[in-house]
């Protein structure tokens, strides 16, 4: 399994500190993952539904620690990369993404969920 893309969407609030969508192997997306600033520094949390008695459940999460961190890792470095960039993503020279992590030149309007309306 390869990270092939991180997308970075920072948010100005206390604890939640930016929704982020990453695409697996160039052909499956996850989107609605967290990044927190918790107790202990940032985590993230992984997509999920609230349920009728209040408690949330994971929609789509790893099934071990190794795969859990190597998400971890990917997502918080391209966080910090693009608060480095004053908190947007900018295409490396000739317009293209110069990330190791993407492929170049993706369009930046590429949207996952044509029906949904939220941003990737």
């Amino acid at each position: 399994m390869e990270i092939t893309e991180v997308r970075v969407f920072p948010v100005d609030e206390d604890k939640l500190k930016a929704f982020v969508s990453i695409i697996i192997d160039d052909c499956f997306v996850v989107s609605d993952i967290k990044i927190i600033n918790g107790t202990n520094g940032l985590f993230i949390s992984m997509p999920s539904k609230k349920r009728k008695n209040g408690t949330f459940r994971d929609i789509a999460h790893p099934l071990n620690n190794e795969t859990r961190r190597k998400i971890e890792d990917k997502v918080l470095a391209r966080y910090k990369e693009v608060l480095a960039h004053g908190g947007v993503s900018e295409p490396g020279p000739g317009g293209e993404d110069d990330r190791s992590d993407g492929p170049a030149g993706r369009d930046p309007s590429f949207n996952p969920h044509p029906d949904d309306p939220t941003p990737a």
